[in-house]
């Protein structure tokens, strides 16, 4: 079985095992234990399995081990150890979720927004947005703290 080194939250993973085709979601929780992304549909329609890779938001589940390389991988343990990060801020004060299973993926599609532009636009909000999904149905405080986060 080929092994891979991985940058995954500033920490360096050497000589991690996995079949080449394996999507990183399952390399992330099955093998490395990072649990926090979650495995929501499995065809990169739910969001709820989005990290960072090299700053841009990516399904987790659609992304084989083999294309990450030398690519810097964010999940939401990542993200800040302390929950200081303004979205992780801005979650808790508006006081998003509600069972909270998707809200690792809402979060890391914010970030990722908002590492590519500090000031969007209500539309590239919404587009940002719209492959994520809540079955809870929190969209309107997603959205605030979405407003909450910009404005800090």
């Amino acid at each position: 079985m080929p092994t891979y080194n991985l940058n995954i939250n500033n920490k360096p993973y050497k000589g991690v095992p996995a079949d080449p085709d394996t999507p990183l979601l399952w390399v992330l929780r099955d093998i490395l234990d990072l649990t926090g992304t979650k495995f929501g549909c499995g065809v990169g329609s739910c969001g709820a399995c989005t990290v960072l890779f090299n700053g841009k938001a990516v399904r987790s589940c659609q992304l084989q081990i083999q294309e990450v390389g030398y690519a810097k991988i964010t999940t939401i343990e990542g993200l800040s150890e302390d929950g200081s990060h303004p979205v992780q801020k801005a979650w808790e004060k508006v006081g998003v979720p509600q069972c909270g299973y998707c809200q690792p993926g809402q979060m890391m599609t914010v970030a990722g927004l908002l590492n590519s532009n500090k000031q969007p636009t209500e539309e590239q909000i919404n587009s940002a947005m719209s492959g994520n999904l809540c079955r809870c149905g929190t969209y309107h405080r997603i959205k605030a703290a979405i407003l909450e986060a910009i404005a800090k």
